[in-house]
């Protein structure tokens, strides 16, 4: 099948969308990919929903801005689908189905509550083509973490890569996740804790910039080690995996321990880019073995400082994405893509190694062209 996977990561910088040709099992095909940033008012638009979600306790709730935020995400999605097609002389009719994840505006699976804003139907109904969304619900609902969904597609994919195991290919977006490939066990995966989230809201609230640039601010500053370790005595970072979390996990926890209103702008990217990198290496201890080299994707691997730094505390290889001829940015998207097809199929999404669920399970919800599911 031809699949269209979009993706609105947790960084909520842009859509990214990717088309693929796979059958669920196996990848034929990674084909045309494009990023279509998020504008200011969009990404302002966005962090207000999320600060509304704070607070909720039913998935189908939409106080604040979470309704009008629900909308333009949906509109947003369906302009990048066309944007992509158009250039390529394709329409929606040469794609058989959508994989659309939505954008996260709260994730706290120990509450069974996990909620992607986005409207599958009107999605579907837009572009008249099958859309396949809300892909966690059915997994937390079940007892598991919901996240992440990609190891699946990262076994697959990785089965063309003539590299050592254990291999880790990890994202990093708003939040780091980490799936871990073993010549003959399950993929273990879970969050390794935050990505780029406590970076980008650093420097966006003392330069009005949404990321450090390549991280040439970080790579100016010093590391403060005593505030990393701080920022490490977190409950979570005990945990061994399937775990997952919320973007905005760490946030109250590092304003309380690391204080970055003390730090200058350079020290305090520098300190906060080494918080990602080392609860990244954090997880090695807590899996089977110790992973051979490590595969970066997400806007993290765009950050040459955060690639230098977890180098140095993993003393294993780190490459980006694009070393083994993958790309960086539309790999989630890729991702959905694939697991559109898997839903449809009926096949396991998330299994006991990657998300605690009580039995492989498969999920999404499927919106047929006309729009109703």
């Amino acid at each position: 099948m031809r699949a269209l996977g979009l993706m609105s990561g947790t960084s909520m910088d842009g859509i990214d969308a990717a088309l693929i040709d796979t059958d669920g099992e196996r990848i034929a095909w990674l084909g045309a990919a494009a990023t279509f940033p998020f504008d200011v008012a969009t990404r302002r638009l966005l962090a207000q929903a999320v600060e509304d979600a704070r607070g909720l306790n039913d998935r189908e709730a939409r106080p604040g801005a979470l309704a009008a935020a629900e909308r333009r995400i949906t509109d947003l999605h369906a302009d990048a689908v066309r944007a992509l097609l158009v250039p390529l002389r394709l329409s929606t009719g040469d794609i058989d189905v959508v994989g659309f994840h939505g954008q996260t505006v709260i994730h706290r699976p120990e509450a069974r509550l996990t909620v992607q804003i986005g409207l599958g139907a009107a999605l579907a109904q837009a572009l008249g083509v099958a859309v396949v969304a809300d892909f966690r619900a059915a997994d937390v609902a079940a007892g598991g973490e919901g996240a992440p969904l990609v190891p699946v597609f990262h076994a697959a994919l990785a089965q063309r890569l003539a590299l050592p195991r254990p291999l880790a290919i990890l994202n990093i977006g708003g939040v780091s996740n980490v799936t871990v490939l073993a010549e003959a066990a399950d993929p273990v995966a879970c969050d390794t804790g935050p990505g780029n989230a406590l970076i980008d809201d650093f420097v966006l609230a003392r330069t009005g910039r949404p990321f450090d640039a390549d991280g040439a601010l970080a790579a100016s500053g010093t590391v403060d080690e005593v505030a990393v370790a701080a920022a490490l005595d977190h409950p979570f970072f005990r945990l061994p995996p399937p775990k997952s979390l919320d973007r905005n996990a760490f946030r109250d926890h590092v304003a309380a321990r690391l204080r970055p209103e003390r730090f200058s702008l350079a020290d305090g990217a520098a300190t906060l880019t080494a918080v990602t990198a080392a609860s990244i290496a954090q997880i090695v201890r807590h899996l089977p073995a110790v992973p051979e080299s490590w595969i970066v994707a997400g806007g993290g691997a765009r950050n040459a400082t955060l690639l230098r730094m977890l180098a140095g505390r993993l003393g294993r290889p780190v490459v980006a994405a694009e070393a083994v001829g993958w790309s960086s940015d539309a790999l989630e998207a890729y991702a959905f893509g694939f697991l559109a097809v898997r839903a449809l199929r009926g096949l396991p999404l998330t299994f006991p190694s990657t998300t605690r669920a009580p039995r492989p399970l498969t999920g999404g919800v499927v919106f047929p062209p006309g729009g109703v599911g």
